[in-house]
């Protein structure tokens, strides 16, 4: 009898009236939501200004979503256009799917797009974001739970992921949740990277560079753990490949740039230092206003009351007059 292990949900669809509320798809809006949170207050930490983040997110994010899928149907295109498949069933993100690989490299394409309008540098801006993607991807993991997906081998461990459909060729039981290890270890790689930037003063990318190679780490022994359909080349899972191709490009980036410019952008926004500035000048100007204005005031009450005191004086002196002819 098993004693424990992690129940998956019934279905990841719940339905508010005619509209449907999916589960994988909740997961992806909150993670986007805290890597731009989280972005922007490492952003406005570097001098940039506010709101930057969300404006070129507003580019990236698209570009991601696009790049993950396209990633995710080439990769698995017999899931699709096979026989007996729908291709139109490729266009339904909401059902999963999206390859991180994909999604970072043209969510990077999207960024620059957004950096080179607002004349940012896209290292600087990656840089800022680097732990807000691990833990956007640590919450989207959570969509794979709502759908039963990307489970590992089986297993008797106490946290075991019990499978209950048996679509998809899929057979219930209890298998490891790979989906939790990864959501774990991205957690992991996001605190790593806050870390290692206050203490070597991380720029040109090089947070951005930890981060990646921190991810394909993790991302390479969990893959060896899952049991799902994919394609091998040399007996090897094609994601693993890919996660050591990346983590070689990632390292050398990271040595190389730390040789080329060492230290980090001291303008990561042109213009965010002038802007700050002019607001700092226009609050001291409203504070001197309203001081002199207060000071007016008190120079008024002041002139009122020896005003006052005067008359009272005069009252006096009028009543000891009168008094003394009496």
């Amino acid at each position: 009898m098993e004693l424990a292990y992690i129940p998956s949900p019934s279905h990841g669809v719940y339905h508010l009236g005619p509209i449907p509320l999916r589960g994988y798809a909740f997961c992806i809006i909150i993670g986007v939501f805290v890597a731009v949170w989280l972005g922007n207050k490492r952003w406005i930490a570097r001098g940039g200004r506010v709101g930057t983040v969300a404006d070129i997110a507003v580019w990236a994010v698209p570009f991601g979503l696009l790049g993950g899928r396209l990633y995710h149907v080439i990769t698995d295109y017999e899931l699709y256009f096979s026989e007996g498949r729908d291709w139109v069933d490729a266009f339904k993100v909401w059902e999963g799917g999206l390859g991180i690989w994909g999604a970072i490299a043209l969510g990077a394409v999207g960024a620059w797009i957004g950096c080179r309008r607002r004349g940012i540098p896209l290292p600087a801006w990656a840089d800022a974001l680097a732990p807000g993607i691990a833990l956007a991807q640590a919450i989207g993991r959570w969509g794979n739970w709502f759908n039963q997906e990307l489970y590992g081998k089986p297993t008797d461990l106490p946290w075991a992921l019990h499978i209950t459909s048996s679509t998809d060729g899929r057979v219930p039981g209890y298998y490891h949740p790979t989906f939790l290890y990864e959501s774990l270890w991205c957690v992991g790689v996001a605190l790593l990277v806050i870390w290692a930037d206050r203490r070597f003063v991380l720029g040109h990318g090089r947070a951005f560079a930890l981060y990646v190679a921190a991810y394909c780490t993790g991302r390479g022994w969990i893959e060896y753990m899952r049991i799902d359909d994919a394609h091998h080349i040399f007996g090897v899972r094609l994601n693993v490949w890919t996660a050591i191709i990346v983590f070689v490009l990632a390292v050398t980036y990271f040595v190389i740039s730390a040789k080329k410019r060492p230290g980090r952008e001291t303008v990561v926004e042109p213009g965010a230092d002038d802007a700050d500035g002019e607001a700092e000048k226009a609050d001291g100007a409203e504070k001197a206003e309203s001081e002199s204005e207060s000071a007016s005031e008190a120079d008024s009450a002041e002139v009122k009351d020896a005003q006052a005191k005067d008359d009272e004086a005069e009252a006096e002196k009028t009543e000891t007059e009168s008094a003394k002819k009496t």
